[in-house]
């Protein structure tokens, strides 16, 4: 089976695609001066739009794993997951407290989706 990969960059794509699976590289918010609740939002949005031009949704998420640069945002990052994960179908996740690449991000998710 081929892989297909989007948006092809020199260090990394952001998606790849491969025998029925969609694997997302870590997601993390466009503007990285908002709190963690805004960030956590923008990077479900980031992670709803790359599934949808995989031609898959959240429901079908297969697992997550979640970064947070301080645990003290987990209460925020969980009430925004809460609200926008698929009823019936949250799938297994992990949460860690990361040193973030960059010292603005405040939340970096990725995930790995059935098509």
């Amino acid at each position: 089976m081929e892989v297909q990969r989007f948006d092809v960059g020199a260090r990394l794509s952001e998606m790849a695609v491969h025998n029925g699976t969609v694997y997302l590289a870590g997601q993390v918010a466009a503007d990285g001066s908002k709190d963690a609740t805004r960030q956590t939002e923008q990077v479900l949005e980031a992670i709803d739009a790359l599934l949808a031009r995989a031609g898959t949704s959240k429901a079908r998420i297969l697992m997550a794993q979640i970064f947070l640069a301080d645990l003290a945002d987990f209460p925020a990052m969980n009430a925004v997951w809460d609200a926008w994960v698929a009823t019936g179908n949250a799938p297994p996740r992990a949460t860690v407290q990361a040193k973030l690449a960059k010292p603005e991000w405040k939340v970096e998710i990725v995930v790995t989706a059935a098509l």
